[in-house]
């Protein structure tokens, strides 16, 4: 026995194919989504330009500061004594850890010495008329040393020329100094594209003394302030 529908009906699964099909048929025809499918496929690839340029301009902004901040340090450690009219003054350890909490407070925005060195030196001429580094002072935790010699290199002799590159060596003249100053910093990149991470910044600058200075040694009174002494690798001020 059959069954039929009746008369003027149609079977209900062929009417809702029917529907079916229209639908495909119309969204086929349909072009209300292109500029979302366009939007979907372009704006990861605008999103990275965007990070990417933002993470070079980032980059450009610390080359700028950290060389800002090298040029400050030598600056500020030719000062010291620079008040003292009465008397040639002698630089002592306090000073120096002044400077560092000047450079401090100068990068404390991108973590100058948790990601980066400073080494000061200074330059003087020996007893035998050469270059000599008499002191240096490091503070940072970037296992970085300088990369023109340590305190005592050229206590005698001529050997030792000076400090910079050789195209541009720097000298202390008879009876004053040089403060010369090294920066080396890992930069750390502010967005998830890390294409510059940990890359090694570098500046140097050097400043002569500005005033009449005891260039013997650097002398610590009673009480004694703490030494930034280069064989230690810390962030933390000298202890």
């Amino acid at each position: 026995m059959m069954l039929s529908c009746p008369e003027g009906t149609k079977p209900p699964k062929a009417g809702r194919w029917r529907k079916l099909d229209k639908w495909r048929r119309a969204l086929t025809r349909s072009t209300s989504g292109i500029a979302l499918v366009e939007f979907a496929l372009s704006a990861p690839i605008f999103l990275a330009m965007g990070m990417l340029g933002v993470e070079t301009a980032y980059l450009v902004i610390t080359h700028l500061m950290v060389s800002q901040i090298a040029m400050q340090v030598a600056d500020n450690a030719s000062r010291i004594g620079e008040m003292d009219l009465l008397l040639i003054r002698q630089v002592q350890e306090r000073d120096i850890n002044e400077v560092f909490v000047g450079a401090e407070k100068y990068g404390e925005n991108f973590g100058i010495f948790e990601n980066g060195r400073i080494i000061i030196s200074s330059l003087q001429q020996n007893e035998d008329g050469g270059q000599t580094i008499r002191w240096q002072r490091c503070r940072g935790a970037k296992a970085f040393v300088s990369s023109y010699g340590v305190e005592g290199t050229g206590a005698t002799g001529t050997s030792f020329l000076g400090m910079g590159e050789a195209s541009n060596r720097i000298q202390a003249s008879p009876g004053t100094a040089v403060m010369f100053v090294e920066i080396a910093y890992d930069y750390q990149s502010v967005t998830p594209f890390m294409v510059y991470d940990n890359q090694q910044i570098r500046y140097t600058a050097a400043f002569n003394i500005r005033d009449q200075r005891d260039l013997t040694n650097i002398f610590n009174p009673s009480p004694a302030a703490p030494v930034a002494r280069c064989n230690v690798f810390s962030a933390d001020r000298p202890t």
